[in-house]
Order: C-alpha cells, then structure tokens, then sequence
C-alpha cells in the first residue's frame, strides 16, 4: 500500500484483474481493481462503468425464428413435445457470441425422436453458441423439424410484435444484454492529504463477452460518448453581454402583451399550473381566484403584491416564472383580457 504523497500523486491510474472464474457455462465473474483515485473519482467512475457495462455493452441473441407449415405461436406440431411458443422461449434463452455486427442466420434440421440442443444447431463460422447444452425442444416421434433463426447483435431487450412476419416467421423478445449484474466498492488508503481511493469493480456476464471484454468494452464506449466535448471551440459557444449591440433575437427586457400577442402564446384557459410556482403563491393566487393565465394578467405587478399573504417576493416569483415560460411580464398598470 502505498503512503507517500508524491508518489502517490503521480502515479497513473491502474487496473488489474484480481479474480476469474466460471461459474457456469453461461455464468462468469470478473473482479477488478482500479487505483489510485483522488477523493470522489472512485464513485464517479464506478457508476458511470455499472451504467456503460449494463446498457451499452452489446450482446447477441436470435430475433426471429421461422417453423415450416406452422401458423401461429400457440400451434402444436404432432411429435414435438413442446408448443411453438415453448420453443421461442427456448431459443430467447440461447447466448450466441458473434464476431460480426451483421445480421447472421441459423439453421437446425433434426430428426426425431430427440431431445435438441443448441449444439445441434448449424451456425455461421463468425457465430458460436456459449453453451451448446441449452434446451430447445423434445422431438418424440421420428419426425424431422426445421428450425431456421435469426441472429443480430444489439444492445438492451427488445419486445417485438407479429406484425410484418409471414410463412411461419415468429418473433423473438431478443435479450441483447450479456452483462448480468454489476457491483462497485469504494476504499480508501493512505492518510491526511495523501488519502487516495480504490474502486472494486465486480461483473457478472453470460460468458458472449468474458468479464475482462465486457468491462474493456464499456470503457470504450464512455470513451465515444465524451470524445465530442473535446473539440469544443469557443467561437463555436454563442456568448452575449450586455450592451451588444447584436445580441441574440430574443427580446433584451420585458414586454407587455396584448391580446393579438397573447393568442400566439397561450389560450384563454391556461392555468396558472404552467408557471410551476412555488407552493405559497400558487395557494395565494388560488384564495384570490386567479386560476388561468388571462386571470393573473388582469391584476398589475403593484395590485398582485397586495394580494393578502402574497407580498413582495412572491410577486417577483410570479413575473419571473410569466418570463420564463411565456416571455411576457404582469403589466404595470391593469390589463383587461376578455
């Protein structure tokens, strides 16, 4: 453990891999350890690499599977012990690793009598099944069933519908999510200003990505989606000051409305809910009957704060939040809207 402020101070931020195993065949862990962080990186990174490794890691599941002569999802096939239906779940279950992003497809040509796994299926040379045990379906006559599917790779779950499928086409709920769970630990060392933190990183995959991949390829993606603020040029950032005399097109102070430029921007009937105002003078305003809009702009600044129980300050909360939503400002004399 190291102690020394400069040492500390300078030395990169690491990662190592402390812990592997398999814990099934579609169940691995990974445990990493990254240090040293000043106070406060650690939990910045651990939630961002939990969200990155649960959401943007992509993964590879079957998305459709076609059956031949069958109609719909509730159909039973003589010498198939399971419904169609049955089977689709099956095959939802099945964890494919592909090296390619393109759409692949699958064949599996049985005869029966057998019980069919996802080793029996024909895949493409890019594509390999994590676990070749993993049930499909019982043929229990000798029979020969066809089973041709749909590989993709993406990322989260997708819910699809029948529409748009034909000829025994079916979709599947893709599951496109390899990594399983995530967990993150903080823990200091070192003392006074030398105290840095170290983050433990623990990630469960289906084994498509390996815990060492899936926590590379989360990183690259947190990589992507900053990268654009490092080109941020100041002349492509708008800046206004007061005085320019070419500002933006936006108004330089407040305006009054009439009712022609009111139509444009609100309805007789808008509520005053749209200011979002601050409890106190949403109640103040209700006990004084004034529930639209058209209603707050018949009263001027100076008659609003002597609303009872309104005051000053809430006053100034009204017309900040009427700018704000509306760009427009209570009158300062009274202001009748029919």
């Amino acid at each position: 453990m190291l102690t020394c402020e400069t040492s500390i101070s300078t030395q990169a931020i690491q990662w190592k891999c402390v812990e592997s195993k398999t814990e099934s065949r579609r169940l691995h862990y990974g445990r990493f350890v990254v240090s040293p962080f000043k106070r406060g990186q650690a939990s910045t990174v651990g939630i961002a690499m939990r969200r990155a490794s649960l959401e943007e890691v992509q993964g590879t599941s079957i998305t459709c599977a076609r059956f031949h002569g069958v109609l719909h999802e509730y159909s039973t096939i003589t010498g198939i012990q399971e419904t169609i239906r049955d089977v689709l779940v099956n095959l939802k279950e099945i964890a494919p690793k592909s090296e390619s992003n393109d759409v692949k497809e699958a064949v599996s040509s049985i005869t029966g009598p057998k019980e069919v796994t996802a080793g029996d299926t024909l895949l493409p040379p890019s594509v390999k099944a994590i676990d070749d045990s993993q049930y499909i379906v019982t043929i229990t006559q000798p029979i020969s069933v066809s089973i041709e599917s749909k590989i993709e790779k993406d990322c989260g779950y997708r819910i699809d519908n029948s529409n748009g499928y034909k000829n025994g086409e079916f979709p599947v709920d893709a599951v496109s999510m390899p990594v399983r769970n995530v967990n993150y630990s903080v823990h200091l060392f070192g003392s006074g200003r030398a105290t840095r933190e170290t983050s433990l990183i623990e990630i469960w995959t289906n084994g498509s990505p390996t815990p060492n991949e899936a926590i590379s390829e989360a990183s690259k993606k947190l990589i992507d989606l900053s990268t654009p603020f490092l080109h941020v040029k100041a002349e492509d950032v708008p800046y206004s000051y007061p005085g320019d005399e070419e500002s933006s097109s936006a108004p330089a102070g407040p305006q009054i409305c009439d009712v022609n430029e009111l139509e444009g921007k609100l309805s007789e009937n808008t509520s005053i809910d749209q200011l979002e105002l601050p409890a106190r003078a949403f109640n103040c305003l209700k006990k004084a009957k004034i529930h639209t809009i058209a209603d707050l702009l018949n009263h001027s600044r100076e008659d609003s704060s002597k609303i009872k129980s309104f005051g000053q300050k809430s006053a100034d909360q009204v017309s900040k939040a009427l700018w704000k939503h509306f760009a427009i400002e209570l009158p300062k004399n009274e202001l009748h809207i029919n």
